[in-house]
């Protein structure tokens, strides 16, 4: 609350829900701590190990130009399919999305056996991510944690490539499977480049970590070559391909193609640099979390009465400099926290007749929160229970105020905007 007793920025912290912990989103590229709990991201399929997989919207697209790209594939290699190599390639694209999904229960199966908690796997544009919610300890388990990814699609390509030994070619069986040990070939060796938000990128990390002792150092060097490699996709994949490089003669290479080669580098390249930037931003973020703790983030707060009026509640929360009001029963007990989102919501000349008791949240399990409480412990503990409000509390059991969700969303903002 300011000097005239009305809570600031009411708006923010109506809408506000406590901050989502640091992302380093992957792409298909590894683990990531997630987003806030609940939230869907497209359509449930399931939930192997406990974890659930949903489907992004942007799926569909993607499936939809790899039936197409494929089918036309088809048609020269299987003419005598017809139409019916639409299905085929349909066929191809949800098993190739499939072998992602191996590819990312991979990190998943890693981070459970490290006791990492994952929240979800997503298999959207251009492949899945796996989100974990905490770091790894250990140099050592980040390099295992991303290797097995891109060890679980060689693998894939190794047993498809088997497959293709017991067909025959020129076959639907011999086609579908020399495509899924290509794309699977293609998903470890692209993972591999020692790049965030790569996997490599990962594994790189872990290596500058465990020389230097510092994830930070590790991280910023793995970001920067991702950047590079960035550049050098966006540069490298359009030249590779008007050479000729890729399997395809120069003079086969049409106008439309060179387009075509050109937006899928710049794609890729847009992804891998701002992946790159996202994980380096993060774990900036990381290091300065300690510094958010309930105690810091709390507003002073008063006790009042249910039947207090609001216009009496303020005027002592003024005059004690307190910007939050809690209610309490006639033993001092701590019931209900006035949401200040509702004090916003009563004109001033009504005040005087609206007790505080109709504006409170009676408090619930989850909405007490330890004054020493910070970083990722304080962020994953109001994930846990949303609210507005929290009452802040001594190891002792007194009241120390209260904690807004729009005061540490502004703290948390801060501590990404500023520089290092």
């Amino acid at each position: 609350m300011d000097e005239s007793g009305k809570p600031q920025d009411p708006e923010e912290s109506a809408q506000t829900q406590p901050p989502q912990q640091p992302e380093d989103t992957s792409g298909s590229k590894g683990p990531a701590p997630g987003r806030q709990r609940g939230t869907g991201g497209g359509i449930l399929m399931g939930r192997p190990f406990g974890v659930p997989v949903y489907v992004a919207p942007s799926w569909f697209l993607v499936a939809a130009l790899i039936t197409w790209v494929f089918g036309g594939q088809l048609e020269r290699v299987l003419p005598e399919l017809g139409a019916a190599r639409y299905l085929v390639s349909l066929f191809f694209a949800v098993a190739f999305y499939a072998s992602v999904l191996v590819h990312e229960l991979a990190h998943t199966v890693a981070a459970l056996s490290f006791k990492l908690p994952v929240r979800r796997i997503q298999l959207q544009f251009f492949g899945g991510v796996s989100e974990i919610e905490k770091e790894t300890e250990t140099p050592g388990r980040e390099f295992v944690l991303a290797f097995v990814g891109p060890l679980l699609s060689l693998v894939l390509a190794g047993v498809f490539y088997v497959g293709m030994q017991m067909v025959e070619p020129g076959t639907v069986p011999g086609v579908l499977l020399a495509g899924l040990m290509i794309s699977n070939l293609i998903v470890a060796i692209f993972n591999l480049l020692p790049g965030l938000p790569l996997d490599g990128g990962r594994m790189l990390r872990a290596v500058v970590w465990k020389i230097t002792g510092r994830p930070m150092s590790g991280t910023i060097a793995a970001a920067w070559v991702g950047r590079a490699l960035a550049v050098t996709v966006l540069i490298g994949l359009p030249l590779l391909t008007h050479t000729g490089a890729l399997g395809r003669a120069p003079e086969e290479i049409g106008g439309a193609d060179s387009l075509t080669d050109a937006l899928l580098a710049a794609i890729l390249a847009a992804i891998i640099w701002t992946g790159a930037g996202n994980s380096l931003r993060m774990a900036r973020l990381r290091e300065r979390l300690p510094d958010l703790t309930a105690r810091t983030l709390t507003r002073r707060a008063i006790p009042v009465e249910t039947d207090t009026p609001l216009s009496e509640a303020l005027r002592r929360a003024n005059d004690a400099g307190a910007r939050a009001l809690v209610v309490v029963d006639r033993q001092g007990t701590p019931t209900a926290l006035v949401r200040e989102a509702a004090i916003v919501g009563v004109p001033d000349h009504r005040r005087p007749w609206v007790p505080v008791g109709t504006l409170a949240q009676d408090l619930k399990d989850g909405m007490r929160v330890g004054a020493e409480l910070a970083g990722e412990d304080l962020l994953e503990y109001l994930r846990a229970t949303p609210a507005t409000e929290y009452l802040v509390v001594e190891g002792t059991g007194e009241i120390y105020g209260v904690l807004s969700t729009a005061d540490v969303e502004r703290a948390f903002v801060a501590a990404m905007a500023r520089p290092s």
